[in-house]
């Protein structure tokens, strides 16, 4: 249960795509940093690349969009180790 993957950071400019997505498996994304180690679902090395969760919902399948949607938005903190909540309204 314990996390041990380790992850590259990726700097990302505002309005630049930043989820990153497994083109090898397609079922495979993670928000502005990418798995040291490869794809943990197909083990593809150097396979990421960004875009957009518009561009996701185009064409990801069921799955991949639904991991996309579970990641932390990219309102105003963009750290890969931070979870915070947004909904204080």
């Amino acid at each position: 249960m314990t996390e041990s993957q380790s992850f590259w950071p990726v700097e990302c400019a505002q309005g630049e795509p930043d989820l990153f997505v497994c083109l090898t498996c397609f079922d495979e994304v993670f928000k502005a940093k990418m798995p040291v180690d490869g794809c943990p679902s197909c083990g593809a090395i150097a396979a990421f690349e960004p875009f957009s969760m518009d561009a996701i919902r185009e064409w990801g399948t069921e799955n991949l969009i639904q991991k996309a949607e579970q990641l932390p938005s990219s309102s105003s903190s963009s750290k890969p180790g931070s979870d915070q909540a947004t909904s204080s309204i």
